[in-house]
């Protein structure tokens, strides 16, 4: 049994505050019901290649609709949204491991690597996607593994921004690709709450998200973090290590524009 705790997160809902985040409706609202057709019906085996090829245009806007919502949306909104309709998260999924099939490396992979190299420790993967991590190192190390749906039974569903662990119960806090919502820095915030003093939090993000990669990194020393590594040798990627050095502070100020969206073109 998980120790108890109040997260921010549970805070801000009995104070009603909300930082200086912006708030309000969107077309996110809107939830989109995906038809049977689109799950892989048996009639799919007779579709024409016109009819295949408009399939998956279909399909790839539907990935952009929900990739764009999840970018563009605090963690809580998202987490409401897909919790009311979980097809939504295997849909952006899908959309996203056709994705990675195109990258030159996953950066994943270069965690797991990492992980595989050291001596026990707990871990919480933050937006673990299928628990790649933990289905690689779980023997090895505790894995808590935490996304917006339990996609299979090693994920605890919960917004990231309030998962259900101890304060300073971690060794090493990752964000593979995860810090998606307008409030992002508040998923770090928490992950300076369940890490120990010491601990690690290893960071991968898109190149192309990161307008001023000092004032990031700035707004993650904010936090009760030291940066340690900086690897920005790949393109597509910037790796991230820091080390927890003391509590992140009482209070904060969100920065807008420390992160763009990742918004995939229209085609």
């Amino acid at each position: 049994m998980l120790a108890s705790k109040k997260s921010e997160a549970q805070q801000e809902q009995q104070t009603g505050s909300s930082g200086d985040l912006p708030r309000g409706a969107s077309k996110a609202d809107k939830v989109y019901k995906p038809s049977n057709a689109s799950k892989g019906s048996p009639q799919q085996a007779g579709l024409s290649t016109l009819q295949k090829k408009m399939q998956q245009k279909l399909k790839g806007a539907r990935f952009r609709w929900i990739n764009e919502a999840m970018y563009t949306e605090t963690g809580a909104h998202t987490f409401k949204m897909v919790q009311a309709d979980p097809s939504i998260f295997e849909e952006y999924h899908q959309g996203f491991a056709a994705q990675v099939q195109k990258w030159p490396v996953n950066p994943v992979d270069i965690f797991i690597g990492q992980l595989q190299g050291r001596t026990r420790a707990v871990v919480a993967d933050l937006g673990c996607g299928e628990a790649a991590l933990s289905a690689a190192v779980g023997a090895q190390h505790t894995v808590h593994s935490f996304d917006l749906v339990a996609h299979n039974e090693r994920i605890t569903a919960c917004n990231i921004a309030d998962v259900p662990l101890p304060d300073e119960s971690v060794d090493v806090a990752i964000f593979s690709l995860a810090l998606m919502g307008t409030d992002f820095i508040k998923f770090v915030r928490e992950a300076s709450r369940i890490l120990r003093t010491g601990g690690e939090l290893k960071i991968a993000e898109v190149v192309s998200r990161i307008a001023d990669v000092s004032a990031f990194v700035t707004a993650l020393e904010g936090q009760g973090f030291r940066l340690d590594h900086k690897d920005s040798r790949n393109k597509m990627f910037i790796m991230l290590d820091l080390t927890k050095i003391s509590a992140r502070p009482a209070t904060f100020r969100a920065v807008p524009g420390l992160l763009k969206p990742c918004i995939y073109k229209r085609r």
